[in-house]
């Protein structure tokens, strides 16, 4: 009897998860299949820079899976069943049936926490959105990006290194790099100012009109094109199919990256909620996401073949922002992901983003074992 795996999602997570249980159970009677909306590995990492303007690899996902027996379908999940372990697609075969699921959608841009966001805002979560706001910047004289976190330094950063007469603002309902220290912080400014973006911070937008920003103070912004970059939300799929997830919609997993209510369920990056060490949900990152999903692999291989998954740990060493192309900001921290005082600034840390970047892709298609 074959046991059939199907990975939904082929993002960090789930390429990685795929390609590592397809490596450790070959010669074993089982089936590895994996599932995609596209036919592309998308470096989600790099969306500001398509955005931008700048060509990125093609990276066909036909091209990373070659020789490792995996099978790839294209198609939209809609939904699984875990009564019948069926998934249902919205493209040929039209359902799979699993012994074991790895669920590893992903995330998307939140559009609904603010009205007007979802008919007058351009996202930065998917290739096609990144496209789509490329074409419109070629065509504006002004740009503002709404979200203090990575995502949004590093879109208005671009922006502004890639194209020196477009006007970039950047607004924060918060502190802008919140989670950096003092010292990495001041740096991102010193960018900012030399880049010559207009910068508010503790600044809540409550409201996009088709004329600008209502913000929450009641005060009113002119915008001409608006990039929302202030949250992410999880497929309702997990819930839909009555697993156990948190208000956010991302699924209850164990220490073992297993669904608390079903345990023939895996789950890993963004969609999921494991804990760290100190018993905090993980960041969503493609720094969690890849270690997630070579974990996942080895504990399906480990399920099938009659050992105890081992337990995922995870632990942090930095965070890499980039601010163009040739400046940025490392921010080195603790395990627990808070920050140390120790920074690299400047083209020492964008050539160390880059080497990272190009290692991501390189550990996708040699994804190795797992080493918390």
């Amino acid at each position: 009897m074959t046991d059939r795996i199907v990975v939904l999602g082929a993002g960090y997570a789930g390429l990685g998860a795929a390609k590592r249980a397809a490596r450790r159970l070959r010669g074993a009677a089982a089936r590895v299949t994996l599932v995609n909306a596209a036919d592309r590995f998308v470096e989600r990492i790099r969306l500001h820079q398509l955005a931008a303007g700048q060509r990125l690899p093609d990276l066909p996902l036909a091209g990373l899976l070659d020789g490792t027996g995996v099978e790839l379908v294209v198609a939209r999940v809609t939904g699984f069943d875990p009564g019948s372990r069926t998934v249902r697609l919205d493209a040929p075969p039209y359902e799979l049936s699993y012994d074991v699921l790895v669920y590893a959608l992903g995330s998307a841009a939140e559009l609904d926490s603010v009205p007007g966001v979802r008919e007058r805002a351009y996202t930065l979560a998917t290739a096609d959105e990144a496209v789509r706001l490329g074409t419109r910047l070629a065509g504006t004289g002004e740009v503002t990006v709404i979200g203090g976190g990575l995502t949004g330094i590093e879109a208005a950063t671009e922006f502004a290194f890639t194209r020196p007469g477009l006007r970039v603002s950047l607004l924060s309902a918060g502190l802008i790099g919140e989670g950096l220290s003092a010292r990495a912080r001041r740096h991102l400014h010193q960018a900012f100012r030399r880049m010559g973006i207009a910068v508010r911070e503790r600044t809540p937008v409550a409201e996009l009109g088709p004329n600008g920003l209502l913000l929450a103070d009641g005060d009113e912004l002119p915008a001409e094109t608006v990039v929302w970059a202030a949250g992410f939300r999880v497929p309702g799929l997990a819930a839909e199919a009555g697993l156990a997830t948190d208000r956010h919609g991302r699924m209850l997993v164990d220490r073992s990256l297993r669904s608390v209510s079903h345990p023939e369920v895996f789950g890993i990056g963004d969609a999921a909620r494991p804990l760290d060490r100190g018993g905090r949900a993980t960041r969503m990152a493609c720094q969690t996401g890849l270690p997630m999903g070579i974990c996942a692999g080895d504990a399906v291989a480990d399920l099938l073949s009659g050992r105890a998954p081992r337990r995922a740990r995870f632990r942090y060493v930095w965070q890499n922002v980039s601010l163009g192309r040739h400046d940025g900001v490392t921010q080195f921290t603790r395990p627990d992901d808070s920050p140390l005082d120790a920074v690299l600034t400047g083209r020492t840390s964008a050539a160390f983003k880059e080497s990272i970047a190009r290692g991501t892709v390189w550990a996708m298609r040699h994804p190795g074992p797992y080493r918390p």
